[in-house]
């Protein structure tokens, strides 16, 4: 990572925010492992994280409430999650170049953290939080509308649904027991666990699948995703 004031004043051009508090910005993008690396940061960006996912929740939730002035809370409800999934995080950190910025140890840097969705997401979070400390609800806002722009602008459409809710809808209409989803492992330092959870339907066959996330929910998803898969639908 280029710690270095040139390469923070290059992201913070990217982030359209110039920090008063440069600390944020470093802590935002220190990984768990390199706590305390050359004194860079006294903490990793888990607290931060923790802020920024209630900031972006706040901030896309009334993009969409102005946006979609007739859907009910069920609809807008189903939006708000699809956009604030970790993929997106993902995406959207790819896209501002928060991976090569990320302050990591060397042998997570070995491992591919740069690379990593879970971990990406996760410090998207943490940037969204450091922006509005620093610089208000604005400034956070501005890099969301910027960042989601193109997926807010794809969302006209019917309302997502998620796998899991999908999964659930198809076997209550044809009534069926409720999917049960079972955690079959759970491994990994804790800033970086991997499930596996398997999830089945009685009486259905060919509705059993395992799939693997950086958390249960995630794996929830794409258990259910493989599932419908397997049936031969899509979502």
């Amino acid at each position: 990572m280029d710690d270095t004031a040139a390469g923070l004043a290059t992201l913070e051009d990217t982030l359209g925010h110039h920090f008063a508090k440069k600390d944020l910005l470093i802590e935002a993008l220190t990984h768990p492992s390199a706590v305390r690396r050359r004194g860079i940061s006294k903490r990793g960006y888990e607290r931060l994280e923790f802020l920024g996912d209630r900031v972006l929740g706040l901030v896309i939730a009334e993009l969409l409430w102005r946006r979609f002035p007739n859907e009910a809370e069920g609809e807008l409800t189903r939006r708000h999650t699809h956009l604030v999934r970790r993929e997106a995080l993902a995406e959207v950190a790819e896209v501002v170049g928060l991976g090569s910025r990320l302050i990591a140890s060397p042998g997570e840097d070995a491992a591919g953290v740069r690379e990593n969705a879970s971990i990406l997401s996760d410090v998207c979070e943490a940037v969204i939080a450091a922006l509005y400390l620093d610089g208000g609800l604005e400034a956070a806002r501005r890099f969301i509308e910027k960042g989601w722009q193109s997926r807010l602008t794809s969302s006209q459409g019917a309302p997502p649904r998620d796998p899991k809710t999908a999964l659930q809808e198809f076997v209550q209409a044809r009534g069926l027991p409720l999917p049960a989803y079972r955690t079959i492992a759970a491994e990994g330092p804790a800033h970086r666990r991997k499930f596996t959870i398997t999830v089945n339907v009685e009486g259905l066959e060919g509705a059993t699948a395992t799939a693997e996330g950086s958390s249960k929910h995630a794996a929830e998803i794409a258990a259910a995703a493989a599932a419908l898969s397997a049936l031969g639908i899509a979502v």
